[in-house]
Order: C-alpha cells, then structure tokens, then sequence
C-alpha cells in the first residue's frame, strides 16, 4: 500500500494588516475555512513576528498522489485569488 505526503509552503503578504492581530486574523480565516473543506493540516511555520509576512504549510496524505496533487493546487489557486492576501510564492513538495 503506498503512502503518499503532499507539503505545500505558502508565503503570504498581507498588505491591510496594521498589526499581529489583523495579520493573525486574516490567516486564522484562511486556515480555518481551508482545513474544514480540504482534509489538511495547516500552520504558520515562519515570519511569525512579521507584520505583513507570513509563511503557512500545509500538509495532506493519501494513497493516490493525483487526488492529493489536485486537491493542493486547488488550495494553492484559493490562496491565490484571497483578497486579504497575496501568494508571494508557493512550492509543493513530496515525502
């Protein structure tokens, strides 16, 4: 039976922000509405202290490495068309 890892890093800019606390706000949305619809494990993993910066990762298992692929670039593309933020730059990798 074969196991397969998806990981996406995410890097975000989120140009409203005015403090943590909007930046926080708008990726918790993100995070949120992203793990209740995909069946993924999301979290800040970098820029943490940066006002407007941010890097996610995003991971997700399966045994059938299109479904996972189709599955993480369709939230590659949601993150891309967010209005709080934009996709700076993504990079998908296998495990």
């Amino acid at each position: 039976m074969a196991t397969i890892v998806g990981l996406v890093h995410l890097r975000l800019y989120v140009a409203q922000a005015s403090s943590l606390k909007d930046k926080r706000r708008v990726l918790k949305s993100f995070k949120d509405r992203t793990s209740n619809r995909n069946n993924v494990s999301i979290a800040e993993v970098g820029e943490q202290d940066s006002l407007r910066r941010s890097v996610l990762a995003l991971t997700m298992v399966g045994s059938d490495r299109r479904y996972v692929e189709g599955a993480l670039q369709k939230i590659v593309n949601t993150a891309a068309a967010h209005r709080d933020m934009v996709l700076v730059e993504h990079e998908i990798a296998w495990l």
